[in-house]
């Protein structure tokens, strides 16, 4: 593949076209309204119950604990009926021989994990928080630090139950009606309702995680490690400083880990699970390129110079930033995105080095960018990963926000990766046709499964351009 000129592959956000901007919806105060993680809301209820068959009926969309950042879990109108799905979490049926679990699809991952963690089973896939439903797992088809061994969380996921737009409700797999069971896999919500998910749980060795830490002083190291820690580990991910530049072009801390073995686990204390809770919504100027290049400088070299190993709970492994509840608050009631994409392993480790570039020219704020290594694509229709490096960062809003993922957009399209509908607020729709050539076959799912396009949301109002 053949990138364009360097040293960034998109123009300048002042030699841009302004085209059409997506303007975020102004509601006026009383107003109820529904908001994704990244605090930006739609007008809107929610209905919350415990029968979920029966509150899906006529329903337009679900959504469990809202985690997801963008718009996919909210609503395309105010007068849409959404379900929320948190209160429908009973497990079903549980294979202590096999680890097959059966539950309902508002079941919470951190629930899971108290319930099945202490007999030797966990999720074969996790995301970077335990705040998330079976449900949501399976529509945003979750990858974790695994995905270069296990994939996605779909691979896993042995049938669905799932109401349909015309209100039938049917049981799905890999071999009875196959394309609405890819399709449902990473299909966000928009082709039927998920009500129950039966999955293929993992043995592990123990209820602890061998993890090892290296700080990286540029991109070169860091690429290197990350490739080299995928041959050698089965989880894999790192933090990187996304404003450095110069010689210090994307330095960070790189992380891999595994399971414990029972014997490396003797003798560890389980600690008590702390959290707290972000207090306020800290003013929206004060996440900015000079804050937060203090704040990576600091959390840079607070890190030692040697590796660091040893065993450590789930908790900061998988999700570190679920010690700080609320923690959205920090970017202020103004709110955040999170920019997440797929390079392709053919653009190479010149693509990335060209991302992180751009992102520090472009003034992408962040203390929080991760980087992942990709496996193989999935078989969910719309399932994000590809075999490549996936690049996570978190932008705080501002005007210049559209501007910033046009140019983020246009450089993924030109390399030929693809960003995660779960993170996505902002991309235009020529956008994410351009670099999503599997679209065309989810149209052709959704013109068999839900011709009237009943099953809609925010995103797919924006994106596929579904009526309100």
């Amino acid at each position: 593949m053949t990138l364009a000129p360097s040293p960034v592959q998109a123009p300048s956000l002042e030699s841009r076209s302004p085209g059409a901007v997506t303007e975020l919806t102004v509601i006026p105060p009383g107003t109820p309204a529904l908001s994704g993680w990244g605090r930006v809301p739609e007008p809107g209820q929610e209905l919350l119950g415990e029968n979920l068959a029966a509150l899906t009926q006529g329903a337009r969309l679900c959504r469990g604990l809202g985690r997801s950042y963008g718009d996919s879990s909210l609503p395309a109108a105010p007068s849409d009926r959404v379900i929320n799905t948190r209160l429908a979490n009973r497990i079903l049926s549980f294979d202590a021989e096999t680890g097959v679990l059966h539950a309902e699809a508002g079941l919470c991952l951190a629930d899971m994990n108290r319930a099945f963690l202490p007999r030797g089973w966990f999720t074969p896939v996790t995301p970077g928080t335990k705040f998330v439903t079976l449900g949501g797992m399976v529509a945003s088809d979750v990858h974790g630090k695994n995905h270069h061994v296990d994939g996605c969380f779909g691979e896993h996921v042995l049938s669905l139950v799932v109401r349909l737009a015309s209100d039938d409700v049917v049981e799905t797999s890999p071999t009875q009606d196959p394309d609405l069971f890819y399709g449902s896999i990473g299909g966000m919500g928009l082709l039927g309702h998920i009500l129950e998910v039966k999955v293929q749980l993992k043995r592990v060795p123990s209820q602890w995680v061998w993890m090892e830490t290296q700080r990286v002083r540029d991109i070169d190291e860091y690429m290197s490690r990350l490739t080299l820690g995928a041959a050698q580990w089965p989880m894999t991910m790192g933090w990187i400083d996304c404003l450095s530049k110069g010689a210090s072009l994307g330095r960070g801390i790189t992380t891999v880990g595994r399971w414990a073995t029972p014997e490396e686990a003797v003798g560890a204390p389980w600690p008590s699970e702390r959290t707290i809770t972000f207090p306020l919504d800290l003013p929206s100027w004060m996440v900015n390129r000079a804050t937060c290049t203090i704040f990576n400088s600091l959390y840079f070299h607070r890190h030692p110079r040697t590796p660091v190993a040893g065993v450590v709970t789930p908790e900061p492994f998988f999700y570190p930033l679920d010690a700080i509840l609320e923690w959205n608050r920090g970017y202020g009631k103004r709110g955040f995105t999170q920019y997440q994409c797929v390079l392709p392993r053919a653009a190479g480790t010149e693509a990335v080095r060209q991302f992180m570039v751009l992102l520090s020219n472009l003034g992408c704020a962040s203390p929080v960018c991760v980087i992942k290594d990709c496996g193989p694509e999935g078989k969910g229709t719309l399932s994000f990963p590809l075999e490549g490096t996936s690049v996570a960062v978190d932008i705080a809003l501002s005007p210049d926000i559209q501007r910033m993922v046009d140019a983020l957009n246009e450089f993924v399209i030109a390399a030929g990766g693809r960003i995660y509908l779960t993170k996505d607020r902002f991309t235009r729709p020529e956008h994410f046709a351009a670099m999503e050539p599997r679209l065309p076959s989810f149209f052709a799912l959704r013109d068999k499964w839900d011709p009237g396009r009943r099953l809609r949301s925010a995103q797919s109002r924006r994106l596929f351009g579904d009526r309100p």
